[in-house]
């Protein structure tokens, strides 16, 4: 037992996933099919199996929700803090725009791939009803949530919250603005003229620094169960959907994973190469771990721990960057919902008949930028930004509960993609930033 748990812990992490992965999915496709043929093989309870195997994959992901509220905080604070306010200006800016741009271009991009790929075009109205009787009353109460109107005001005023709250609920943006705000009056106060109050928070910076490092350290130990979660996973969603989810909304699902994939393997390569100079391969062979685990997970958010440590020791990051641009990233940059989001348009504009011109197509890709800041880095956290979208093309309140009862159905494949779209527009945007402005160690040669 001893050797079989020595071989097992030797063998790379990354390894034990994907395996991990291939297995879940033949497990859960068995299962699948076995509760589609009705016998169960046998009488084999499928239902409760996978009602049982369910709790471990929920325990993985409940334990990286468990500390990326404080990695967040700790991160921020001291990425904050360590970066002269000078050159945190600069750098914060030229995060906050990379990320902005690359949402564009995906925005962009899922817009012109819609066009092409045309899903529901031709389509009859009546038979995509009939695909989604379940989902449309879950669609209902999404629509009677959300609130498109006043959703770009509520953002604002999202920003400025009581932080102890924001920290309790898991609110991202909150902790994010109060956690660089409560950073560079550090910074401001160390780089005064009071030297006892500059010597009393650089104590308190180490300590942040500290626990940054211990929570880092439980990073590692999260890790260490992420094989059996991600096998837990991958049972139930391929048990619970299947190969059904793909089927009947292959256009949409071909275009979304089309429009991913091409930014992932052309646009960012192509970004890295002209402002980096460095190899679009090697950079992308770094990252592939957190890529894995948001795939999995469907949660920027969740993957937070594992991407930072990921920048700063594969892609040689600095801290004071990663810590900044990492967290701000899983909240505000959602390039894989931005390809999405699109996608949606175009089919909803198909099956109701809504012309698309090109003043309606820039508009799209402006409000798609725009409310994709507000997705949150959560498993299908773009579903609610469906409402957004499809009312400012002018459907009534049914039409849009049907193409959002339409996203639920295949949701769970396509965030997996989108989640991993993100991840990796974050890690590049951070690594191109770093390149350029000097904040990667000595062994960025190795990329």
């Amino acid at each position: 037992m001893k050797r079989v748990l020595r071989w097992y812990f030797k063998t790379p992490l990354i390894l034990r996933i994907i395996v991990c992965f291939i297995v879940g999915s033949l497990i859960g496709a068995a299962f699948w099919y076995a509760a589609q043929r009705g016998d169960g093989t046998g009488g084999l309870p499928v239902d409760r199996i996978i009602a049982a195997i369910a709790p471990f994959g929920q325990v993985f992901v409940h334990m990286l929700k468990m500390i990326v509220v404080p990695i967040i905080f700790f991160s921020l604070v001291t990425g904050a803090s360590s970066l002269p306010i000078k050159r945190f200006g600069r750098i914060g800016l030229k995060t906050i725009l990379w990320y902005l741009l690359c949402s564009l271009l995906a925005a962009i991009l899922g817009t012109v791939v819609a066009l092409t790929v045309r899903p529901g075009a031709g389509a009859d109205l009546e038979a995509w009803r009939d695909l989604v009787p379940a989902e449309e009353a879950q669609a209902q109460e999404l629509a009677q949530e959300s609130t498109p109107e006043g959703t770009l005001s509520q953002l604002l005023l999202n920003l400025f919250r009581n932080p102890f709250e924001a920290l309790s609920t898991g609110n991202f943006l909150p902790i994010i603005v109060f956690a660089i705000m409560f950073g560079l009056a550090m910074r401001v106060l160390i780089e005064g003229d009071d030297k006892q109050v500059a010597g009393r928070l650089e104590k308190l910076s180490d300590l942040l620094e500290a626990c940054r490092d211990a929570m880092f350290k439980l990073v590692d130990w999260v890790l260490e169960y992420s094989p059996i979660g991600v096998l837990a996973l991958t049972i139930v969603n391929f048990g619970l959907y299947g190969p059904s989810i793909v089927g009947p909304y292959v256009s949409v699902t071909i275009g979304v994973i089309l429009g991913i994939m091409a930014m992932v393997f052309v646009v960012y390569p192509v970004l890295l190469w002209i402002i980096t100079r460095r190899s679009p391969l090697a950079v992308l062979k770094a990252i592939k771990e957190p890529m894995i685990m948001a795939f999995i997970t469907r949660s920027s958010a969740a993957t937070l721990p594992v991407s930072i440590k990921t920048a700063e020791d594969e892609l040689k990051v600095r801290n004071e960057l990663a810590s900044f641009s990492l967290p701000l990233g899983a909240t505000i940059n959602m390039d894989g919902v931005c390809v999405h989001l699109p996608m949606f348009a175009v089919l909803a504009a198909n099956l109701f008949g809504v012309q698309l011109t090109l003043g309606s197509l820039i508009v799209l890709v402006v409000i798609t930028v725009l409310s994709s800041i507000g997705a949150g880095g959560v498993p299908g956290g773009s579903l609610m930004l469906l409402f957004l979208i499809l009312e400012t093309m002018g459907l009534n309140g049914q039409q849009v509960a049907v193409v959002v009862a339409l996203a639920l159905g295949i949701n769970p494949i396509l965030d997996m993609f989108e989640t991993m779209n993100n991840v990796t527009g974050d890690l590049v945007c951070t690594y191109t930033v770093a390149t350029n402005e000097g904040l990667v160690t000595s062994s960025e040669s190795q990329l």
